[in-house]
């Protein structure tokens, strides 16, 4: 039995309904604060969550100072949220990761959907980068790395808990090493290519583990086309698009930092004498481009979050339609496009609405080839939409 001490809190009449179809999130206006004062709780204390009458739906922790002010992270009422749940959740994540991959590189732990709640940990061989995102993970910061060191044995662990997200919990923003010495970079393998990715520097947790999946499209459409890869980052797309025969790629990103990554993964994958990397904003390199009349076959847009919270909806849904009707001009006829998302606030249709907007005012007919979500190493769960964020849309846009 745990030795973490549960407080109770109860939920007015009805709303457990949402907890009992398998969500796991309590907002601050459904907890009975006359039967159980939520102002008094201190950030992440662990809490016996209750339905109306006082009967235990599960535990979890609340937060006093959020939105979100409980997560129920296990209905098993002999087995509450604890240490050895942590342990016990780590084990059943890792076991599918090692079903479903070869290697060891990927995310190992998809929170609410792995069952923790507020916790992410990408894998790069034993090397593990952790990030935290509610004060509830944050007091179990100890156990955790017990966790990792029970299950896996790491050589590093990093905590980039660095995420504005964290704000929203009241919890300090910081980047730092946990256990062992943590390299500046790590060697990856993805769909054949080879990637060195920066942990302490690179963006977010190090490598975009969730456009594995799409980025296999590469193989059948790179052979003797020339490709744009926007928002390249370390050049996941690009370096794999030339990997599969592209005859020139050219990479797109805003930090210097992230085209001499593009640079030296083209190196590292022997591609640098088809491989240009570009430091620039998209939009202006796009404009460039038009202007220079280039053309590619094949344009991949995956852009960095445009609709953050619900309140950019409209401006970021009109960014997303601009950045791709941008694309379309300098896309060659009948070529290829490739349109992601990762705004969870953006319905997989609507991005598609705002694609085929941008192709009809470029006088383009849009075919659907395919549709893309996240790799099977982020989890969906299926009664909470929110973990469902990425959309990616394998289209050819013919000339009329």
């Amino acid at each position: 039995m745990e030795t973490l001490d549960y407080v109770p809190l109860r939920l007015k009449k009805n709303e457990e309904r949402r907890l009992l179809a398998g969500h796991a999130w309590i907002f601050s206006n459904e907890v009975d604060v006359e039967a159980t004062p939520i102002r008094p709780l201190e950030p992440g204390q662990p809490v016996t969550i209750q339905d109306s009458r006082g009967r235990t739906l599960g535990t979890g922790y609340a937060n006093p100072n959020s939105l979100i002010c409980a997560r129920l992270v296990t209905r098993d009422a002999d087995h509450p949220f604890g240490p050895s749940l942590l342990v016990h959740r780590l084990k059943v994540a890792l076991s599918l990761r090692e079903r479903l991959f070869e290697e060891p590189f990927y995310r190992l732990v998809h929170g609410e959907s792995d069952g923790l709640p507020g916790l992410v940990v990408d894998r790069y061989g034993d090397v593990l980068v952790a990030q935290i995102t509610t004060a509830g993970m944050e007091r179990l910061r100890d156990a955790l790395l017990s966790a990792f060191e029970k299950v896996l044995r790491p050589s590093a662990v990093l905590w980039r808990n660095d995420s504005p997200v964290r704000s929203l919990e009241g919890l300090d923003l910081y980047v730092q090493p946990a256990t062992g010495p943590i390299p500046e970079t790590v060697e990856i393998t993805e769909n054949g290519a080879r990637f060195q990715v920066p942990l302490l520097a690179g963006q977010k947790t190090g490598w975009f583990y969730d456009q594995r999946d799409n980025r296999a499209w590469l193989r059948r459409l790179s052979t003797g086309a020339r490709v744009l890869d926007l928002f390249s980052y370390a050049g996941g797309w690009g370096i794999q698009a030339a990997m599969h025969g592209a005859e020139q790629v050219t990479c797109v990103d805003a930090s210097a930092d992230a085209v001499a990554q593009v640079e030296a993964n083209a190196r590292l994958n022997r591609v640098d004498d088809r491989v240009q990397a570009l430091a620039g904003d998209a939009f202006e390199v796009l404009r460039r481009l038009r202007e220079e009349r280039a053309r590619f076959d094949l344009i991949i847009v995956d852009p960095p979050a445009f609709i953050k919270r619900r309140k950019d909806l409209k401006e970021g849904t009109a960014a997303y339609r601009r950045i791709n009707q941008m694309a379309l001009q300098v896309l060659a006829r009948d070529g290829f496009l490739i349109a992601c998302s990762c705004s969870q606030h953006m319905a997989a249709d609507a991005l598609e609405k705002q694609v085929h907007a941008a192709a009809r005012h470029v006088d383009r007919q849009m075919q659907i080839l395919s549709r893309g979500g996240q790799a099977s190493d982020h989890p969906i769960h299926p009664a909470m939409p929110e973990t469902a964020y990425l959309k990616a849309i394998l289209c050819r846009c013919i000339g009329q």
